[in-house]
């Protein structure tokens, strides 16, 4: 008869359609037990509709069957709600003191760093009046789901994503709403997403100190927060405005601060010219009293990328640079996989 252990490798198989993670990795896979030739599976029944639960029922007895002296499957599914099951290892923050610094891109960039070290990650956009992961991504798929949740839309490199666009008509369609209704759509992402196991979720958040990122930040277990900037000297302003809610405030950790649009190099003669100001990174980390982890110049190519939603296919060496420099943050507080995962409150 076959081990817990071989059951569960045989259900990373199944990938449940709609997001297409597997049983395993959603933590869908709630018990096994294994007796007479007969195994028995329960799974959560958290996002998943009735037609979905059907077919996840034969797939399963499909594959569970191919393993030795297994004569009879039985699958079951007990009610359960998406933050019965998440099970999230870290909750990173990227925040700005004022919009259009590129805040989003540093969240995607740092997501990116995360997948391709091997990581697990999901990208929560909490920026609810001004979304812009889903284009980046080049995500145009609805999320499914069911009346006990939604499951998140995979990227092409497995990164999950949910954003308020992604249940517009069209992704130019303005959401004009009050600051408490965006704070409970960020607390429904929060809850009432199937996120699975996930090493590390990334937050997208407004830009400013107003009510979108205190709800976050009240609401959400956050281990720790980035903060974006740009060299001009109002950016630099707000962005103490930005560590004094983070740390005074709400005492959440800075992991540390990116200056992005810091230069641009001309290609003919590899100069780099700071077209924003001279640069303010040094100064910024010492106000944040945090790692400084990037300085991103203005790189035409990846502004053409996000713009196509090819953000994925992106590489450079500051960039690497920079990944490196997070993922260091990040383990310098203590916040890895490797100390486990805490179930969502």
């Amino acid at each position: 008869m076959p081990t817990e252990e071989q059951v569960r490798e045989s259900l990373e198989e199944v990938l449940v359609p709609g997001v297409m993670r597997s049983l395993v990795k959603l933590n869908l896979v709630r018990q096994i037990a294994i007796s007479n030739q007969k195994v028995d599976i329960s799974l959560a029944s958290a996002a998943l509709d009735e037609s979905t639960q059907d077919w996840l029922k034969a797939k399963v007895k499909d594959v569970i069957k191919r393993l030795p002296e297994v004569k009879d499957v039985e699958t079951g599914f007990i009610e359960a709600k998406p933050k019965d099951v998440n099970e999230i290892g870290g909750v990173i923050a990227v925040m700005s003191g004022k919009g259009g610094v590129g805040k989003s891109l540093v969240a995607g960039l740092a997501a990116l760093s995360l997948a391709r070290s091997g990581h697990e990650v999901g990208i929560l956009d909490a920026d609810i009046t001004g979304p812009s992961i889903p284009r980046m991504f080049g995500i145009t798929d609805r999320p499914m789901g069911s009346d006990t949740g939604i499951l998140p839309v995979l990227s092409r490199t497995g990164i999950e994503i949910m954003s308020i666009n992604l249940f517009l008509a069209h992704e130019d369609d303005a959401v004009i709403w009050r600051g408490p209704l965006i704070g409970k759509a960020v607390t429904q992402f929060w809850e009432e997403v199937l996120w699975g196991q996930l090493d590390y979720l990334i937050v997208d958040l407004p830009p400013g100190t107003a009510d979108v990122p205190l709800t976050v930040m009240q609401s959400l277990p956050l281990s720790g927060v980035v903060i974006v900037f740009s060299p001009q000297e109002l950016a630099a302003m707000v962005v103490r405005k930005a560590v004094k809610m983070a740390r005074e405030a709400m005492h959440i950790p800075i992991l540390g601060v990116v200056e992005n649009m810091s230069y641009f190099v001309i290609p003919e003669t590899g100069k780099r010219v700071e077209l924003f100001g001279k640069s303010r990174a040094e100064e910024m980390a010492k106000a944040a009293g945090a790692p400084l982890l990037g300085q991103i110049p203005i790189d035409p190519e990846l502004a053409r990328l996000c713009d196509q939603g090819d953000i994925e296919r992106y590489d450079s060496e500051l960039v690497r640079t920079f990944g490196e420099a997070f993922i260091q943050a990040i383990s310098a507080r203590g916040i890895s996989r490797d100390r486990g995962r805490e179930r969502q409150k």
